[in-house]
């Protein structure tokens, strides 16, 4: 099914040396809707501080050059366009070097279109999410801007990373949380990893949130991994 066009389409940049896979990709952004605009690495940069695109796709090496330096560049300047980096390079250093210089996702090379347009699509439908302000599920509120949580009229004091989780939960109400999700999207841990630390974060977040005496407003779901009742 083809996605219908917007009366204003969302612009995306386009940095990608090989011409025939740049074609490839631009054909079908466009066909979902979208306005692709192909650039250099410093194209795109400009075009990235004056907010001329939702999105930028970036090859890792264009041309012999590293991308990565202009997007470190571009994140110490604040610059806060969504990014997902595209690579043969795969291994698992290359991978969180990618992430650590300031890309959003990174997807390696060779890829299927369809992977490529999901991550496309949810990191601008991270984007809409993020300029919602305040969260809410029952009488449990998150104000983002304020960074402030409360539960009634009773104000919840949280650590950063605490904050950070039940802002997941706030997003994503009455949904199946895995570990594995909140390991990827709260920790940024984009490999497999063998821990406990999620649970430890949902027990003390717990301890914060609930209630005296009422069922916990986040649930264990047998086999699968938690929710947040949206009933609550």
């Amino acid at each position: 099914m083809t996605k219908a066009t917007p009366p204003h389409p969302q612009t995306i940049l386009l940095v990608e040396d090989e011409k025939e896979l740049a074609d490839e990709i631009k054909t079908e952004l466009e066909r979902l809707g979208y306005h692709v605009q192909m650039a250099s690495i410093a194209e795109a940069a400009d075009a990235a501080r004056v907010g001329d695109a939702a999105i930028l796709v970036m090859d890792r090496m264009v041309f012999g050059e590293d991308s990565l330096n202009m997007l470190e560049i571009l994140r110490k300047e604040a610059v806060k366009v969504p990014v997902l980096v595209i690579s043969a390079l795969s291994s698992i250093d290359e991978r969180v070097r990618g992430l650590k210089a300031g890309g959003d996702d990174y997807l390696t090379k060779p890829f299927a279109m369809i992977e490529l347009t999901a991550r496309v699509e949810a990191l601008l439908r991270r984007l809409d999410d993020v300029r919602t302000t305040k969260l809410h599920v029952g009488d449990l509120e998150m104000d983002l801007i304020e960074h402030t949580v409360y539960r009634g009229d009773g104000k919840i004091d949280l650590l950063p990373r605490e904050f950070k989780l039940l802002e997941y939960f706030l997003r994503h109400p009455g949904q199946v949380i895995t570990r594995a999700m909140l390991l990827r999207d709260v920790w940024q841990y984009h490999f497999s990893l063998e821990t406990n630390v999620v649970d430890v974060h949902i027990s003390n977040l717990r301890k914060k949130i609930d209630a005296r005496g009422a069922a916990s407003l986040i649930v264990n779901i047998r086999g699968a991994g938690f929710m947040l009742s949206a009933d609550a």
